[in-house]
């Protein structure tokens, strides 16, 4: 899966979390600091890219996680160990 497609279904999954616009999650935007995530939406981030994407991601290392493009790697990561 190509980084482009990785990165729009992730906006996509973050605005579907927090009940935003995807044009609000820019790439270098931090869950907390510029979009206003909580503790329990970062779990709900994780589960909803586990759902989304269908891969298992280690619970203490993506809520390690703190910008879009974080999450854009680590799932590319996740998805090419995945195959």
């Amino acid at each position: 899966m190509e980084r482009g497609e990785i990165q729009s279904r992730v906006r996509k999954v973050i605005a579907g979390v927090l009940k935003i616009a995807e044009e609000e999650v820019a790439a270098d935007a931090n869950f907390v600091f510029d979009l206003g995530a909580d503790s329990m939406q970062s779990l709900e981030f994780v589960a909803a890219f586990e759902e989304e994407f269908e891969i298992e991601m280690d619970e203490a290392a993506a809520l390690e996680i703190q910008t879009v493009d974080g999450a854009v790697e680590f799932i590319a990561g996740a998805l090419a160990t995945q195959r």
